[in-house]
C-alpha cells in the first residue's frame, strides 16, 4: 500500500509551497487540509474562523483528515491540526509525517511579507502570539517521524531535502 507524506509545521514553515513542489516532483497528488475547507465552508480561513471560531474549524479540519485515504499523495496541513491527539492517529494512517522545522526568526521574517492572514494572529502583539503558539506545539510537531529544517534555505531546496529525509527513512 502506497503511503501519503503528510507536512506539518507552523503557519509560514511553507507547507503548502514546499507541498506543491514536492507533489510535482515526485508526481504525488497535492492535497491541502485548508484548501479543503475552504471548499467546504465556501469561505476562506479567516472568516471561517470569525463566523465559527477555532473549535468548529477544529473539528472540521478532523473530519477531513478522516475522509482522506493513503495513497500516492503529498498533503500539506494546517499549523494546528497537531494539537489534537486524535489527529496524530488519522496522520499516521495516513502515511508519514514530516515536520517543517523552522526557527521563530524565519517565520517571522516570512509571515511579515505574506498576503494570506492568519486568524491566529490578528492581534496587535502577533510575533508574541507567536512564539506562544510555537512554544505550546512544537513538542507536538516533534512526534513527527521525520524532521526537516527549512531555515536558510529557497523552496527547490527545501523540497530536496524532504525527500532525500523520506529517502533515507524508507533505506
Amino acid at each position: 500500500m502506497q503511503r501519503s507524506w503528510i507536512l506539518v509545521g507552523m503557519m509560514g514553515a511553507g507547507k503548502s509551497a514546499i507541498g506543491r513542489a514536492l507533489a510535482s516532483d515526485s508526481g504525488r497528488e497535492f492535497i491541502d487540509t485548508d484548501l479543503m475547507l475552504q471548499h467546504r465552508f465556501g469561505r476562506p480561513i479567516g472568516q471561517i474562523f470569525e463566523v465559527y471560531g477555532e473549535e468548529a474549524f477544529r473539528d472540521h479540519e478532523t473530519s477531513i483528515l478522516k475522509s482522506l485515504e493513503p495513497g500516492l499523495s503529498v498533503i500539506s496541513t494546517g499549523g494546528g491540526i497537531v494539537i489534537r491527539d486524535a489527529n496524530w492517529d488519522e496522520l499516521r494512517r495516513l502515511g508519514l509525517t514530516i515536520y517543517l522545522d523552522a526557527k521563530i526568526e524565519t517565520l517571522v521574517s516570512r509571515l511579515e511579507v505574506s498576503k494570506k492572514k492568519r486568524p491566529l494572529l490578528q492581534v496587535d502583539e502577533w510575533e508574541a502570539k507567536l512564539r506562544h503558539l510555537m512554544d505550546g506545539r512544537r513538542e507536538k510537531y516533534l512526534r513527527a517521524n521525520l524532521c526537516v529544517s527549512v531555515d536558510d534555505i529557497d523552496l527547490e531546496e527545501a523540497a530536496r531535502r524532504v525527500q532525500a529525509a523520506i529517502k533515507g527513512a524508507s533505506a
